[in-house]
């Protein structure tokens, strides 16, 4: 497993120099700043690159840029309405130059609209740490009574619906507009902001798009690059639909094992692959993680390995992100079932065969709760995700454990 670390540039409160003594072997990152459909220069990812490969003092760093998140899809492809055909012109340039540049392994998603959401991007917990959380009631509170999207009642049940009017009535203007903002605030490190206003016009635009509609424009999106993909050595990985439920009458096409298996199956091409993202998909308790590793981990070509706890049985809930080694997704077993693929693709002599992971997320612990760095990206609380999940990994292949399974 190649332990890697999410990277948002220079602004980043988490550094090069940290993350180099935080032990990571490679770096996941993106231009952020290039608008979402314009195409990624060579120059500009090769100063991206500079940056990563120099320390604070000028030293070189010896860390690469080896995974691209995100490389962002437009809301033009996705509902296939205005530029999206340039648009995948340019996503297509981007990946020739990607490849030109030695970077192999290529994360995006496919959520409309959001690209994650929460109602807390720093809940406090008992031992004085904070971390992110999605609490339904202040969502519902959110979509029924601040943002007032039409058609929003018929998503909740009666009781849900008075928890959330009760909820509303006892937020200060000052918690709404949190809220509001926590919501709202999508993929940390994104060119884009979105108001109110704009989240609403941009539901609008998708009034008429079910997930049957979107799995088929995401299916259509696939068959233009996942060839051009291959053709360049390049693995494509989709990230799942966080939280995985419905969310803002929004279609959600990548929650189960089921969507991505008929995903794989449209475009059955081994660069078509899966970002396996254990908060995102654990977050709801129908979901078996290490049996989807077990039975979708030849196509999966990204790791993020993080836990949430999930509040209830449901298949919503609300749920905070815990410690890695806590929550609701055994990691043991989890990492038993990479650590498997692994000897597997390395005895079939697949070139691929060490999967990118990063420790994804974390709570704010220590200096964190002053740095001030991008929600759910600390330093300290990532290192000791990391330190937890390497000392599982050194465990379970150390000889004296014996990793049988994977050996035959």
């Amino acid at each position: 497993m190649r332990q890697t670390w999410r990277w948002f540039g220079p602004k980043d409160r988490v550094t090069i120099d940290d993350m180099l003594q935080a032990g990571v072997e490679g770096v996941v990152t993106a231009l952020h700043h290039v608008p979402t459909g314009a195409a990624w220069t060579p120059e500009l990812i090769e100063a991206r690159q500079t940056e990563i490969a120099t320390m604070a003092d000028g030293t070189p760093s010896g860390l690469r840029w080896e995974v691209v998140e995100s490389l962002p899809v437009s809301e033009d492809i996705k509902r296939q309405t205005g530029d999206w055909r340039d648009h995948i012109a340019n996503w297509k340039l981007s990946l020739r130059n990607l490849a030109s540049a030695g970077i192999e392994v290529i994360c995006y998603n496919f959520m409309p609209v959001l690209d994650w959401t929460r109602t807390d991007l720093a809940w406090r917990r008992p031992n004085g740490a904070t971390c992110m959380r999605f609490d339904l009631v202040d969502f519902a509170a959110f979509d029924l009574h601040i943002l007032r999207r039409p058609g929003a009642r018929d998503d909740f049940d009666e009781p849900l619906r008075e928890a959330a009017a009760q909820r509303f009535a006892d937020m200060s203007e000052a918690r709404q507009a949190q809220v509001a903002g926590n919501v709202v605030f999508g993929l940390p490190g994104a060119a884009e902001r979105m108001s109110l206003d704009d989240v609403r016009a941009h539901l609008a635009l998708y009034r008429d798009i079910d997930a049957e509609i979107l799995r088929r424009h995401l299916v259509d999106f696939l068959a233009e690059v996942a060839p051009l993909a291959q053709s360049l050595g390049l693995r494509l990985c989709c990230h799942p639909d966080d939280p995985p439920f419905g969310l803002l009458g929004l279609p959600r096409i990548l929650s189960t094992e089921a969507d991505y298996a008929a995903v794989m199956r449209a475009v059955d091409l081994p660069a078509n692959g899966i970002t396996l993202c254990t908060g995102s998909l654990g977050a709801r308790p129908d979901n078996d993680l290490p049996g989807m590793m077990r039975r979708l981990g030849d196509r999966v070509h990204f790791l993020h390995l993080r836990n949430v706890t999930l509040e209830g049985s449901d298949r919503r809930n609300s749920f905070y992100e815990a410690m890695h080694l806590e929550g609701s997704t055994d990691m043991v077993a989890m990492i038993a079932e990479v650590l498997w693929q692994e000897r597997r693709r390395q005895g079939s002599g697949r070139a691929d065969w060490s999967i990118p992971m990063r420790p994804d997320h974390g709570q704010d612990i220590l200096d964190d709760l002053g740095r001030k760095a991008q929600p759910g990206y600390p330093a300290i609380g990532r290192l000791k995700g990391l330190a937890e999940l390497r000392g599982i990994m050194t465990a379970l292949d150390h000889p004296m454990i014996g990793l049988r399974r994977g050996a035959a």
